[in-house]
């Protein structure tokens, strides 16, 4: 299935302000949820961690509507690299037992993402060179 830039971009604004109130305000939650037990340290990376994630969803909010340019490629490709390397920790610290399988919900969607925006710079680069 092939997303615009637009939708894709609108999805992933909404997911990381859903991301930055919940890491937040009930980082425990989101703990358990990976069986990774939660302690204050722990707390002040999940709640500096809420602010990168509001960080990213005004960018995208903002840049949804960007033509095809070297900003939006610039911004597709590091979210392209960071939803794939956090995919790649994520199930590499589920393998070696630091997390639990409930990390790998976010490992799927970590990869959808990636692929989502790797798809949607392809299909503009296509647009750029046939136009």
């Amino acid at each position: 299935m092939q997303l615009s830039f637009r939708t894709l971009s609108t999805f992933t604004a909404a997911l990381c302000f859903l991301l930055a109130l919940v890491w937040g305000l009930l980082p425990d939650r989101l703990l358990a949820i990976w069986d990774i037990e939660y302690s204050s340290v722990a707390g002040l990376v999940a709640r500096r961690s809420a602010v990168l994630f509001a960080a990213l969803g005004v960018m995208f909010y903002l840049v949804r509507n960007e033509a095809p340019s070297a900003t939006r490629s610039a911004l597709s490709n590091g979210f392209i690299v960071g939803c794939w390397g956090l995919a790649a920790l994520g199930f590499g610290e589920w393998l070696n037992g630091h997390a639990g399988p409930g990390i790998l919900l976010a490992v799927g969607v970590e990869l959808a993402l990636g692929l989502g925006f790797f798809q949607a710079r392809r299909v503009s680069v296509e647009l750029e060179t046939a136009g």
